[in-house]
């Protein structure tokens, strides 16, 4: 937890940013985990940032009509408070026909309030493309929802061939210097907007 200099001169805490972490692919074989992991351990540098997972695949009961059942209800009970609670989100995306998986649409479109006035940022992977055209689709999608786009991502290229067999970048100098940034952005953005939220109810 780090300090700030109140007006009074006084050094006050300052609560970490709360960052959720949206793995959004749900195929069977799929390289989200790996990046993941790498992501995690990238947030673990900041002492500003706490991170929470919310996982695609762990979604699979939700109903792509909005009549839930019970099984859809538990999984919302699992997901919904850690996305209500977070001050900001990181969206970790593939790329499928120069867009988003279907299972990432869904699990977005069952929320709503929990996106408003918070800062969402993206860290893609892919082919050649390395999951950009899927972030701009996703930039739209969360302008509609009164989300603040971060607007620094990471993304991979031929993903596969970018990691090792441990599952670490085998050239780590451009992402993580391409993380420091983005989560950089994460931190002012989420404590600007969580302060403003706290301030004055947003309007959306």
């Amino acid at each position: 937890m780090q300090t700030h200099t109140g007006s009074t001169g006084s050094t006050e805490p300052v609560e970490p940013v709360r960052v959720t972490v949206v793995v959004g692919s749900n195929r069977e074989g799929r390289f989200g985990p790996v990046v993941a992991d790498w992501l995690l351990s990238r947030i673990g540098d900041h002492d500003d940032l706490v991170a929470e997972v919310v996982d695609v695949a762990a979604t699979a009961a939700l109903p792509t009509t909005f009549a839930s059942d019970e099984d859809a209800k538990t999984q919302l009970a699992a997901i919904t408070p850690k996305l209500a609670s977070a001050d900001a989100f990181i969206v970790l995306t593939p790329e499928y026909n120069h867009s988003y998986p279907a299972g990432l649409k869904n699990l977005i479109d069952w929320h709503y309030t929990e996106w408003q006035a918070k800062p969402v940022a993206f860290v893609s992977y892919g082919g050649v493309s390395g999951g950009l055209r899927a972030v701009e689709h996703l930039r739209q999608v969360f302008a509609e929802l009164h989300a603040t786009t971060v607007r620094d991502t990471v993304s991979f290229h031929n993903a596969g061939a970018s990691f090792d067999e441990e599952g670490q970048p085998r050239d780590p100098s451009g992402p993580d210097a391409a993380a420091r940034t983005m989560l950089g952005q994460v931190v002012w953005w989420g404590r600007t907007l969580r302060e403003g939220r706290a301030a004055r109810a947003y309007g959306g």
